[in-house]
C-alpha cells in the first residue's frame, strides 16, 4: 500500500464525469490513501453525467487544506460549478503554494484557471478548453497526461490509467 497514511481530497458537484471522479478515488484507496469527497454541501448525493452518484463527506467550507496531502478535480460539467466557490479556489491556491499534488482531468482545468495558478505551467486537458488554458498562461500539450512538478493533468477517460500512474508517482515523491 504505497499511499498509506496519505489524505487526498476530491471535489464533486452535479454532472461530474463519472469515471473521472470514481476511477481516481478507487485507485487511490487501493493504494491505501484516505480519499474524502467535498461538495457544495456535506452529505449530499451528487449525480454524475451518466447517473452514478457520489455523496459528499464535507462541504467546501468544512475543509482545511492543511489537513490534506493532495487534491483531485474531476471533469465533466461539474468544474464549471466547482470553480464558483471561493473556498475551492483558496484550497487550490494553498495546494499550489505548498507544491502539494494537484490532479485535474478533462474540464477540471477550469477550476485551476479560476484559481489563477496556471501561468507558466505545462498542462493538458480536453481539447475543448485548450484556448482557456492557454489564455490563462499555461503551455498546453496534446498528450494523455502531463506532469509539471506537483501538477498532474490528463485529457479524458481513456487516459485514466496513465493519469493515475503518474499521480501516484508524484504522491510517492512527496
Amino acid at each position: 500500500m504505497r499511499l498509506s497514511g496519505k489524505k487526498i481530497l476530491s471535489f464533486v458537484h452535479h454532472e461530474f464525469e463519472d469515471l473521472e471522479l470514481w476511477y481516481p478515488i478507487l485507485r487511490l484507496r487501493e493504494e491505501g490513501a484516505q480519499v474524502d469527497i467535498a461538495g457544495e454541501e456535506a452529505g449530499v448525493k451528487y449525480i454524475g453525467k451518466y447517473g452514478v452518484p457520489a455523496e459528499s463527506d464535507f462541504s467546501f467550507g468544512d475543509i482545511s487544506p492543511k489537513d490534506y496531502d493532495a487534491i483531485l478535480v474531476p471533469g465533466g460539467w461539474a468544474p464549471d460549478k466547482i470553480r464558483r466557490f471561493p473556498e475551492v479556489l483558496n484550497i487550490v491556491q494553498f495546494m499550489d503554494e505548498h507544491k502539494l499534488p494537484i490532479g485535474q482531468i478533462c474540464h477540471a482545468g477550469w477550476v485551476l484557471i479560476s484559481a489563477g495558478i496556471l501561468t507558466g505551467k505545462r498542462v493538458t486537458s480536453t481539447p475543448g478548453i485548450k484556448d482557456d488554458m492557454v489564455n490563462a498562461g499555461a503551455e498546453w500539450l496534446d498528450e494523455p497526461v502531463v506532469v509539471d512538478g506537483h501538477l498532474v493533468s490528463s485529457q479524458r477517460p481513456p487516459d485514466l490509467p496513465d493519469y493515475m500512474r503518474e499521480f501516484i508517482k508524484v504522491m510517492e515523491q512527496q
